[in-house]
């Protein structure tokens, strides 16, 4: 396996993708991915490591660039496979074709909040571009994570773009260094910025029962919470599924109940519905609880989910996840490495 390049380039990157890492608003948990080409090689975040542990422990794969571009080119099934230069045990991210594609040296995928309170709307195409008016930037349709998405970018992505806004699913920003991608998806962010509604505090006697639930603990984040309190973002829960991992960590569908004694029941019909108990349930106007046994991510998740609804204004229609993109992130063997790689 070839050894981390030692050279300020090299480290820079690496203590640019912790510091992205470290903002919720940016990425959460093991989700977006950074990568870096140097030397004919690609390094690039493995799946479900997160980015803002990179200073601390192993975070990026090493994998053949020329080789990985020959296999998009030649629309192979699984341009990664044999690529992985050396022995590691650590798995490319979802999103590494994505990163060969893209000519800029330095690029940045990032599940932005501001982003997605635009993209997850059913005009987002005609919001973001009001925003990022001026930029060299591409709209790419929701496809699924992976190649079906780096094909769509390369229908889309033309010669000098180097900002795409992919719908239902964040960012992307390339750059030919780190200083100047960091400034652009800072410049992107403020074009983007949406302000948040206030959150409202939860019934105290409601939120009280939510601790005699069994097998699920009381959240300790009030942001979480507005998903429950915030009658806008109980309206948009129960729509569906609007990005990716929202699925991959939390489930198909949201479980919502009008109050603590109705629990038991909805548990009951989730689990017949989808084959699984429900990851968290939101208890209009008390609270939400998370399976007791359900990793921290799923937490970050939900947070991202409440800055996202409480970012979007209310009326707004929205662009929820089909039934069957919904199906293609569960059953996808990518995504269920990542899922158990991030407990």
């Amino acid at each position: 396996m070839p050894a981390s390049p030692r050279n300020p380039t090299f480290e820079a990157f690496v203590a640019l993708s912790a510091r992205l890492g470290a903002e919720p608003l940016l990425v959460q948990a093991a989700g977006g991915n950074t990568s870096l080409k140097s030397d004919g090689v690609l390094w690039v975040k493995a799946s479900g490591k997160f980015l803002r542990a990179a200073m601390t422990e192993p975070t990026f794969v090493p994998v053949d660039l020329a080789g990985i571009r020959a296999g998009i080119e030649r629309d192979e099934a699984d341009p990664i496979a044999g690529r992985v230069l050396g022995d590691t045990g650590l798995r490319p991210s979802i999103e590494t074709t994505l990163h060969a594609l893209l000519p800029q040296r330095v690029v940045l995928h990032l599940h932005s909040v501001n982003a997605l309170a635009h993209e997850v709307r059913a005009d987002g195409h005609e919001r973001v571009a009001e925003r990022l008016a001026g930029l060299p930037w591409a709209w790419v349709d929701y496809r699924r994570p992976g190649l079906p998405l780096t094909r769509a970018v390369r229908e889309a992505a033309a010669d000098g773009v180097s900002v795409l806004a992919l719908g239902n699913h964040g960012i992307v920003v390339g750059a030919d260094d780190c200083a100047a991608a960091e400034a652009l998806v800072r410049e992107v962010e403020r074009r983007l910025e949406s302000p948040a509604r206030a959150v409202r505090a939860a019934d105290p006697a409601g939120r009280a029962d939510l601790a005699a639930i069994s097998g699920y603990r009381r959240t300790v984040d009030p942001v979480i919470d507005a998903l429950a309190t915030d009658p806008e973002c109980v309206l948009r829960a129960r729509g569906g599924a609007l990005y990716p991992d929202h699925v991959v960590f939390l489930g198909a569908g949201a479980c919502v109940v009008d109050s603590p004694a109705r629990v038991p029941a909805a548990i009951a019909e989730y689990q017949d519905r989808y084959e699984v108990p429900p990851a968290c349930i939101l208890v209009e106007r008390s609270g939400v609880v998370v399976a007791v046994g359900a990793p921290a991510a799923a937490e970050e998740m939900l947070r991202c989910q409440a800055e996202v609804l409480l970012r979007v204004p209310e009326g707004i229609r929205l662009r929820f996840l089909s039934t069957e993109e919904v199906g293609e992130l569960l059953e996808w063997d990518a995504e269920k490495f990542r899922r158990s790689a991030a407990h």
